[in-house]
Parts: C-alpha cells; structure tokens; sequence
C-alpha cells in the first residue's frame, strides 16, 4: 500500500508540473474540464498500478511497473495535443469537451496499458 501511495503522489506531482494548466487552482474555481480531465488521468494511471500491484512479484517490480505508467500517462497527454493543441488553454477556460476528451483518453491508455501487465 506504501508503494502505491508514493507512486501515486509522484504521478500527480509529474502530471502537474508537465502539463501546462493549474489542475489544483482550476479545480479550486470549479472548474469542471479540469476536474474531469485530472480525474480520467489519475483512474488511468491507477487502473495499472493496480494492476501491476496484483501481478508483481516483488515491490521493486511494481515500483517500475509504476512508473511505466506514468511514463504512458505523460504520453497520452501529449498525443492528445496534437489533434487539439491548446487544448490546457480550452480546459482552462472551462471547455468541458476538451478536459472530457482528455479524461476519457487518459482512461482508455489506462485500461490498455493496465491489460498489457498480465500475464
């Protein structure tokens, strides 16, 4: 469980410094494309951590399966600029489409990553 607390307080900490929006201040102002948009990214990187957690078999394993996901997180972030280059800028401005697009994206690179850690 420590592990993936740590793991989990560095993906928002990377996530926040690498993107070029406020999460925490938008969200603060309600601001609901940014909450969607941190809340897809944060369940899609949990749903592979999760996963690495049920199928590690030691910490040190998760611990670099962690950080492949955030890794693939930081990823999907930036391939999600490219068909909508401002999107930060939309998603600050409260533009609920964008921050759902890139909540939902985040999600399905989750999924995806978290069902290539099985065996």
């Amino acid at each position: 469980m420590g592990t993936a607390v740590i793991l989990t307080l560095f993906y928002i900490i990377t996530y926040i410094w690498v993107t070029p929006h406020p999460e925490i201040k938008l969200i603060r102002e309600n601001n609901l494309a940014a909450a969607l948009a941190f809340g897809g990214s944060l369940i899609g990187f949990c749903l592979p951590l999760a996963s690495s957690i049920a199928n590690s078999v030691s910490i040190i394993e998760c611990a670099i399966w962690g950080v492949v996901a955030v890794i693939i997180q930081i990823i999907i972030f930036y391939l999600v600029c490219l068909p909508i280059p401002k999107i930060s800028e939309r998603i600050e401005k409260g533009e609920i489409a964008s921050g759902l697009w890139l909540g939902v994206t985040s999600l399905a690179g989750g999924l995806l990553n978290a069902a290539s850690m099985t065996s």
